[in-house]
């Protein structure tokens, strides 16, 4: 097939090479079906961006991409790379701005029939609890920046300590809520500043706090491990790190293009900026991406409490009576040292994972006990018209992608085109009849962010799923989302 003067061989239904040529190092490939590649890339350059991608200095096996794959910042939206820890680069192009911006999902005891009724107001009652917008402030005291530092170290411990939620909620955050060694000193003045009023909000954008029911089972052992049950209420959160992320990714940009002689890289794209992992500006990227990644971590789960108390007060019940549990939360904008087999042989690399979510499978040392038996929670919302799914991660995920799979939806339209398509439309009455009731700051944000803007997520997961990187467990449907 020939997509924008770009040739890709089928390896099966799901699967797309683009062959090593050129500068690049390692083989293209894009996990996509047929129709998807011709309706959604014929005018993005994201296949031209896993081609860059593939002339990263130690880069392993592929350049690889997943189903929602869409134009972005030097990597595609849904790219993965896996570079070499001893003569590989770390790139800030394969996290992305909004570092560590990621998706956690909370089960409830309550059913659909309970509480259908009181759901307007209970998405009122969020809407009050939960900071949402640009430049939000936070729910909580205005922090120090001893405050700031410490959650930079913590991650979600700081908010836990803090009477935010509880130790159990620890154990089922992907990393334990917290990468070690995210020393402070990486971390500009300026990040930190833009830091202190941001803990417990959830922005602006494709970020969102969603009440959902549980619409369908695929995998009935999955689905009881994880304590889901059909029509049952479950809250999924999505964000990140704020404007203290967006400002690590904006200063070392600037720190790498000031030195990007000194390394003499050869690439493509100039933001694909990058140095060494062994180099001190490597080193103290990471590590200030680490802090980044602790902080949003620490937002997701002070907003998870404040959803838990809104719940509580919205329907006059317990804790014990409400069961708010955390299923899991995962990472989609980060970068990982971890362990993969490279040739046959165990090899320690660095996975940027760029619009790309965690898929390890069971038996892995890097997910909680109790999903030993089925394999990491793989969390892929949707729009917030249509539905979104849990999944888990596979064996083959760790022998194709790094143990990556998709995040989302993925774009089609621009946020320009979408606000277009979306002039003169009361896009909350149409939601209404829907049955989904949403608040929100601006009808702006609404627009950008309609089914019309998105792939289908069925797609997306269908792709994956049929390829053997996922197995679904379940659909959401959503009832209500609040958004900046």
């Amino acid at each position: 097939m020939n997509i924008n003067n770009i040739e890709l061989n089928k390896i099966h239904e799901s699967l797309w090479e683009i062959p090593k040529h050129g500068g690049m190092r390692v083989p293209g490939r894009i996990y996509i079906s047929e129709n998807m590649m011709q309706n959604s890339l014929q005018n993005d350059d994201a296949l031209k961006q896993v081609i860059n991608v593939a002339h990263l200095p130690g880069i392993q096996k592929f350049s690889l991409a997943m189903p929602d794959i869409h134009w972005g910042y030097g990597f595609p939206i849904g790219g993965v790379a896996a570079t070499s820890v001893e003569d590989g680069v770390i790139s800030p192009g394969g996290v992305g701005y909004d570092i560590n911006c990621g998706v956690r999902i909370a089960s409830t005891s309550l059913s659909l029939d309970e509480v259908q009724n009181r759901i307007p107001k209970l998405i009122e009652n969020l809407f009050k609890k939960i900071p949402t917008g640009v430049g939000s402030s936070g729910a909580i005291k205005m922090l120090s920046k001893a405050d700031v530092k410490n959650i930079l170290t913590k991650g979600s411990a700081w908010a836990v300590e803090n009477e935010f939620g509880n130790k159990n909620d620890i154990e089922f955050t992907e990393e334990s809520g917290c990468m070690k060694e995210a020393y402070v000193h990486s971390v500009s003045e300026r990040a930190i500043e833009r830091g202190l009023d941001q803990a417990g909000t959830l922005g602006s954008g494709n970020h969102f706090l969603e009440v959902g029911v549980v619409e369908n089972i695929f995998n009935d052992a999955a689905a009881q491990t994880m304590g889901l049950f059909k029509n049952q209420i479950v809250v999924m959160i999505h964000t990140g790190s704020r404007g203290l992320g967006y400002q690590v990714c904006e200063d070392y940009l600037k720190i790498l293009h000031r030195t990007s002689e000194k390394f003499g890289f050869d690439l493509p794209d100039k933001q694909l900026i990058c140095a060494p992992l062994n180099s001190q500006e490597g080193k103290d990227y990471f590590t200030a991406m680490k802090c980044a990644a602790n902080f949003a971590w620490n937002n997701r789960q002070i907003i998870m409490e404040l959803a838990r108390r809104a719940f509580k007060s919205t329907f006059s019940i317990s804790d014990e009576e409400l069961a708010f549990n955390l299923i899991y939360d995962v990472s989609h904008n980060i970068a990982k040292i971890e362990d993969h087999s490279i040739d046959g042989k165990l090899r320690k690399v660095c996975v940027h994972r760029k619009g790309a979510t965690r898929a390890f499978p069971p038996g892995s040392s890097q997910i909680p006990r109790k999903y030993l038996e089925i394999g990491q929670p793989v969390l892929i919302p949707g729009d917030m018209g249509r539905y979104s799914f849990i999944a888990v991660g596979t064996a083959k995920a760790m022998d194709e992608t790094f143990g990556s799979s998709c995040h989302g939806a993925g774009r089609i339209r621009s946020r320009n085109k979408a606000l277009e398509l979306g002039k003169h439309r009361d896009i909350i009455s149409e939601l209404r009849q829907r049955g989904i009731v949403v608040q929100a700051k601006g009808k702006k944000t609404l627009a950008e962010e309609m089914s019309y803007a998105y792939k289908d997520v069925k797609d997306v997961v269908d792709v994956m799923d049929s390829a053997g990187i996922i197995n679904k467990v379940a659909k959401i449907k959503p009832l209500g989302v609040i958004k900046g």
